[in-house]
């Protein structure tokens, strides 16, 4: 019989691992990029590869123009502005 799982434990599911892992290669410098989130220290930011994904440039050309990105720090944008867009803001 499987072991019942106590309220006061939490399951980590493989893509929650996943998730946490994309988010490490997200980095914050306020030396750098103004403290802007970038990918692993380098002067890339997020935003920089949302904007071309929003544009419709393809993974493909963004890693052909960029060759220090890798396809997880493309993943690791995406994930960090889902995670961004679940913020409650309250109005003052």
């Amino acid at each position: 019989m499987p072991r019942k799982i106590a309220d006061n434990e939490r399951m980590i599911s493989p893509m929650t691992t996943l998730q946490n892992n994309l988010l490490d290669r997200i980095t914050f410098n306020p030396l750098q990029c103004g403290g802007r989130p970038c990918i692993r220290g380098m002067r890339i930011r997020v935003s920089d590869v949302l904007e071309l994904l929003a544009a419709g440039v393809s993974q493909a050309q963004i890693l052909e123009d960029f060759p220090d990105l890798e396809v997880d720090d493309i993943r690791a944008s995406l994930q960090f502005a889902a995670q961004r867009s679940h913020i409650v803001r309250l109005a003052a």
